[in-house]
């Protein structure tokens, strides 16, 4: 689609109401969603609370791979499909619904600073302990990223996803960071929010904005979340001010709301098993000589069998 066209359908976009059946889809909630998507999903529900936009969750497997940008969570609102915070932000926006417009420039200015804070320091502290602290990884990362799938898929798309994150850790140097630092990095960001918030409800004083969407997210699922130790959620933990930010949120746009949808039911009934038939189709066509090479190999990044599985697994869970 060209640009002008691409233009000119947003522009048709944005001049339809919100609907009621908009939907925001996320991994299975009980049994594979990780820390980081699952701060993603949250941190999303929580602006579109905000906003007072309904929005049904619905957990699927595949999620990932349906996304438009192959990263949770992503909404489906009429026939528009948007990933990511940031892009769900401006698409809400242009039909009219944002939080930030009572801000000045300085205040917008400010707000996206702290907004890229979180996302550099937070977000990438949980991808780091996610994918590459090894006791998680082993213990809780591949069990859970792999879990709607049957051996040996699930181990592939688990190396898969450690292999891409730890590449974008190196570029960009926290490859060689050891989890202390990590954790310190972790606080140092805390102490940041912290200052800011200072007193205040939210982030700009008594309206939220979408900086106050993207912090809850993280620090919510960080202290509510069961990791091998309690490190992470202590750093949250010591600011009081974040956790009763936390709390003021969930209760005042969670509390007394359905907040993961039927996120249970939808779990359980999008989980997929052997007899499912796009997975009986993923398992055939991926079911060759190269998986053992994988196992032989160890699954180096530069073995051209993981490329060429990689791609196949991408295009057949579309």
């Amino acid at each position: 689609m060209s640009l002008v066209a691409e233009a000119f359908m947003n522009q048709l976009a944005a001049a339809e109401p919100w609907p009621e059946n908009a939907a925001l889809y996320q991994q299975l909630k009980e049994d594979q969603i990780l820390l980081s998507d699952n701060a993603a999903s949250l941190a999303v529900q929580a602006f579109l609370q905000m906003c007072n936009l309904p929005v049904r969750v619905v957990c699927r497997a595949n999620a990932e791979y349906m996304s438009p940008s192959g990263k949770v969570p992503f909404i489906h609102v009429g026939n528009q499909v948007v990933s990511e915070l940031g892009p769900i932000v401006q698409f809400v926006k242009a039909k009219g619904h944002s939080l930030s417009d009572g801000l000045d420039e300085v205040q917008k200015a400010e707000m996206k600073a702290y907004m890229e804070l979180v996302n550099n320091m937070l977000l990438t502290a949980e991808l780091y302990l996610q994918w590459c602290d090894d006791v998680t990884v082993e213990e809780i990362t591949h069990p859970r990223y792999g879990s709607p799938y049957p051996w040996p898929l699930n181990r592939i798309l688990s190396y898969q996803k450690q292999w891409e994150i730890r590449r974008k850790m190196k570029a960009i140097g926290w490859a060689g960071k050891s989890l202390e630092q990590v954790l310190e990095d972790v606080d140092q960001c805390c102490q940041a929010l912290s200052q800011r918030l200072g007193t205040q409800p939210y982030f700009f004083n008594k309206q939220p904005t979408e900086l106050d969407a993207l912090v809850f997210g993280h620090l919510f699922t960080i202290l509510t979340t069961q990791l091998i130790t309690d490190e992470l959620s202590e750093k949250v933990k010591n600011y009081g001010n974040l956790t009763a930010f936390c709390r003021r949120i969930e209760q005042q746009y969670f509390e007394g709301h359905d907040k993961d949808g039927s996120a249970a039911a939808s779990a359980r009934s999008a989980k997929r098993s052997e007899s499912d038939p796009d997975l009986n189709k993923i398992w055939s066509q991926i079911f060759t000589p190269e998986c053992f090479c994988l196992a032989a190999c160890q699954m180096p990044s530069s073995c051209k069998c993981v490329t060429h599985l990689g791609v196949q697994l991408v295009e057949l869970m579309r």
